[in-house]
């Protein structure tokens, strides 16, 4: 088994129920749900800026998929809670579930990047993933705290409820 650390984002309808459903569903992919860090609302960042913001959180889980089986998992529960394939990239969706980090795996191909290429540039990723874990780092050495200390305070990220409910819990 591995651990590793999902993203989840939702800025169309119930926006915690949609964050909470992928928890729920998750276990049903391979995937087991340790913890989950606080709920965070958050600026919309990329290429749509002009959207509602976004209800971000994190995830510490186990599972003993290879990345892309990771992937593939992250998008069944997608397809379950209501996304559809395509749209706009960094577009309005009900849920999102990104692969983050998976143990010291590094891996690349042209449907995943591990770890994630933007884990060390977003704000709204970082303060999530170091509530989980304030030593985490990526399998070159990056400390995630050390990113957060030099990232611009632009991109806002605010604690918006308690953390999502785990089997765990």
């Amino acid at each position: 088994m591995l651990t590793g650390f999902l993203g989840l984002g939702s800025n169309v309808g119930d926006r915690r129920a949609n964050l909470q459903a992928a928890v729920d569903v998750l276990p049903a992919h391979g995937v087991e749900v340790r913890a989950s860090s606080a709920t965070y609302d958050t600026d919309p960042v990329g290429e749509i800026l002009d959207q509602p913001a976004f209800l971000n959180a994190c995830l510490r889980v186990e599972t003993a998929h290879d990345p892309e089986a990771l992937l593939d998992a992250c998008k069944a529960v997608e397809n379950a809670l209501g996304r559809e394939a395509g749209g706009p990239r960094h577009g309005p969706r009900p849920i999102d579930v990104d692969v983050l980090l998976l143990g010291d795996v590094e891996h690349r191909s042209d449907r995943l990047t591990l770890p994630h290429d933007q884990v060390l540039a977003r704000r709204f990723v970082l303060v999530p993933l170091l509530e989980l874990d304030l030593e985490l780092a990526t399998p070159a050495g990056d400390r995630l705290a050390d990113a957060l200390a030099h990232l611009p305070l632009d991109e806002g990220v605010r604690r918006a409820g308690p953390p999502l409910t785990t089997l765990g819990a």
